[in-house]
C-alpha cells in the first residue's frame, strides 16, 4: 500500500490533533479549518517524505483549499490514528509560487 493510501485509510478512522497543530489552525490570521485538514488528507499530495523522523514516518502535504488557499498540514499515521502536528499557510519567502518547493 502506498504511503498516501495508508494516510488516508487511517484518517478515515480517526484523526488527532496536537496541541501544538490547534494552536496554528487558531491563528487569528489563519483560521484553519478541520474541513480545510481533511480536504488536504484526502485531496492533496505528498510534497516532502520523513520516513527517519522521530516521531515516526511522517509527510508534509499540500492542497489548496475549497477557500482557495494554500494549505500544508504535516502528518504521522499511527496504527490507530492519523497525528496532525502541524499545519500551516505557506509563505512566499520560503517556497516557491507552486508552494511545493522550498525556496534555497
Amino acid at each position: 500500500m502506498k504511503f498516501i493510501e495508508q494516510i488516508r485509510k487511517i484518517a478515515e478512522q480517526n484523526i488527532i490533533y496536537t496541541i501544538h497543530s490547534l494552536e496554528e489552525m487558531n491563528d487569528e490570521e489563519e483560521l484553519i479549518t478541520t474541513d480545510e485538514i481533511r480536504e488536504v488528507i484526502f485531496d492533496g499530495e505528498i510534497i516532502e517524505d520523513y520516513p527517519e523522523d522521530k516521531r515516526g514516518h511522517s509527510c508534509l502535504m499540500f492542497a489548496m483549499t475549497k477557500k482557495e488557499r494554500p494549505l500544508h498540514i504535516l502528518v504521522a499515521p499511527k496504527a490507530d490514528y492519523l497525528a496532525i502536528i502541524t499545519t500551516y499557510i505557506p509563505s512566499e519567502k520560503k517556497w516557491e509560487r507552486n508552494y511545493k518547493t522550498r525556496k534555497k
